[in-house]
């Protein structure tokens, strides 16, 4: 529990930063990484169907998700720092952060 709150701290800490980033640039020429394309595509590859736009939880934390998400972030191993490092997501991209349109993940 204290070290899932400190994470969560840190994720909104994150979600803040980046929050300010993608709202000031176009993200057609925003990168996060230096391999952010490489990530879209095995994204796509792994994840065809996946809505983006509005989230799922299921999808996100499911055991049958899990076993998807593990081996993706695994790829990334030792090429994006905080490879596996969890996240704070909007479930709807059209709202803000707020505690009922957030997830840890």
């Amino acid at each position: 529990p204290r070290v899932e709150l400190a994470w969560a701290m840190r994720a909104h800490q994150h979600a803040q930063v980046y929050f300010n980033l993608i709202s000031s640039v176009d993200p057609k020429f925003l990168n996060l990484t230096k391999v952010d394309d490489q990530i879209y595509r095995e994204f796509r590859k792994t994840f065809r169907d996946l809505k983006i736009d509005v989230l799922d939880p299921e999808e996100l934390k499911s055991e049958p998700a899990k076993e998807k998400w593990r081996p993706f972030c695994l790829r990334f191993e030792g090429v994006v720092e905080d490879f596996n490092y969890g996240t704070l997501l909007r479930l709807d991209c059209r709202e803000g952060y707020t505690e009922e349109n957030s997830i840890f993940g």
